[in-house]
């Protein structure tokens, strides 16, 4: 800074126009580069890509291209190697790899910029970004996934409750539990897709937001940055965010679903339940209470959701008001889609790790989910095969269940004296009867277990495939 509390002159992208070099608070407002020196090797990419379309174009000689590149590869190393030095001047990653390549690359590093905006090639890194984050994620997301399924494989005919209201209703098998969880991970794998889709634009070329009069070449920027298509409309590129508020979305609904999973975590390792216990290193102690086992990454899973779900809400507040084309309110998009990707990929692997390493308590959970009221609805299905209307078995069954409670008397016994059941009913009261009945495709018994298993494998290979391929 300067004697008088300004930074010094000339060193910023706009200074041509200002007669003074900005106020101190001012750079303290709106500096970025506190958080967004993550996009540097997209950056990077980003300026590799447009220098040789410009070189392509004739706006650059090979030599100039070859002089720039030789720089940007010399910031990378410096980069790399923690001896780049950030000037008070660099209020954001972009201008302070410009900066130094300029130093470096003296008069044909001046002409990097040559028709680019900040505005394109801060969309133009992000998208890139994001592109990776989202592999990222899924990749990510399927480790868990292998995690699910390999402990349903190995869960073999455990079983327990199965709930509605957090009330006892049906026993289920422990396998198709837990590739529920799957399944609701295969839909944000879904939706990670399809926001990397909508993600594949290159806005670069797009310029502050009208195009250039020099004979840019955004289709070859987009093709040497691996874009699957260039923009359609200059206002739009440089002004749409939709691609970081999908992605937002994406985060917060996998946290939504992580959260659910630190819910059972957090039921199912109390005494109460007592249905998990979890590895020593995926647990944590109390300060005061000697005795205590911490299920501390379910409880952070479950509360880190608030905080995604405000990432989104934020960022959609933001957007809301914002006339096109670029805004600086769109600074605002970058730490709000950090924060909720890394929280989520952390939260992702914390979990994998739990259940990787957790042990089911599974007689607990059959002592529990054998509970003869768990089979009420067995019971209304076999006065419908004899013929009696659902409704009406429905309220001979809840009849029965009442007066069992009211009159202390065991359910069994009901059963067999009641000349609608009778004895022979007695079999579906017995320990993993109901669960075994279950025989309707998707359901939570043995028979429809097989192909859901297969199923959920299937599904494992193909996002496999999918990350490789992309």
């Amino acid at each position: 800074m300067t004697h008088d509390g300004k930074a010094p002159q000339g060193l910023t992208l706009w200074h041509g126009r200002f007669g003074e070099g900005p106020a101190e608070e001012l750079v303290a407002f709106t500096a970025s580069l506190h958080f967004d020196q993550r996009l540097a090797r997209h950056d990077l990419a980003g300026s590799r890509a447009h220098v040789t379309m410009l070189a392509h174009q004739g706006l650059l000689t090979d030599e100039e291209r070859a002089v720039i590149i030789t720089a940007l590869d010399r910031v990378e190393s410096e980069l790399a190697d923690g001896t780049f030095v950030f000037l008070e001047s660099d209020e954001d990653i972009h201008t302070a790899i410009e900066r130094r390549v300029t130093e470096i690359a003296g008069s044909s590093g001046a002409k990097l910029h040559t028709g680019r905006s900040r505005n394109d090639q801060v969309a133009t890194d992000l998208r890139l970004w994001l592109k990776d984050a989202a592999r990222d994620q899924i990749g990510r997301i399927t480790a868990l996934q292998e995690v699910l399924v390999r402990r349903a494989e190995e869960a073999g005919d455990a079983y327990l409750p199965g709930y509605t209201h957090l009330q006892r209703a049906q026993p289920v098998l422990l396998a198709h539990h837990l590739l529920a969880h799957v399944w609701a991970l295969a839909r944000d794998v879904d939706r990670w897709s399809d926001c990397l889709t909508r993600a594949d634009v290159s806005p670069l070329g797009a310029g502050a937001l009208a195009g250039s009069s020099l004979p840019i070449d955004p289709v070859l920027s987009a093709q040497l940055l691996g874009f699957a298509r260039p923009f359609d409309n200059s206002l739009d590129a440089v002004g749409d965010r939709d691609f970081v508020a999908e992605a937002l979305f994406c985060a917060a609904l996998c946290q939504v679903h992580l959260s659910r999973m630190g819910e059972e975590i957090v039921l199912w390792t109390t005494e109460e339940f007592g249905f998990l216990h979890l590895a020593d290193a995926y647990a944590t102690g109390s300060s005061m209470l000697p005795q205590k086992k911490n299920p501390d990454i379910a409880e952070l899973a479950r509360g880190k959701a608030g905080r995604l779900i405000g990432d989104l809400a934020g960022l959609l507040a933001t957007l809301k008001g914002l006339p096109l084309a670029y805004n600086r309110d769109l600074q605002e998009d970058k730490e709000p889609l950090f924060d909720a990707l890394d929280t989520c990929a952390l939260t992702l692997s914390a979990l994998a790790g739990l259940f990787d390493t957790a042990t089911f308590r599974m007689e607990r959970m059959a002592v529990a989910a054998d509970s003869p009221e768990n089979a009420a609805t067995d019971l209304a299905e076999w006065l419908v095969r004899a013929g009696m209307p659902f409704r009406d078995a429905h309220a001979v069954v809840g009849n029965l269940v009442r007066q069992s409670v009211e009159r202390g008397v065991t359910l069994d016994e009901l059963v067999a004296t009641d000349p609608r059941l009778g004895p022979d009913a007695l079999v579906l009261l017995e320990p993993g009867a109901a669960v075994r009945r279950r025989s309707s495709r998707g359901g939570a018994g043995p028979e429809p277990l097989v192909s859901q298993l297969a199923a959920a494998r299937a599904r494992l290979t193909a996002q496999h495939v999918m990350l490789v391929g992309s």
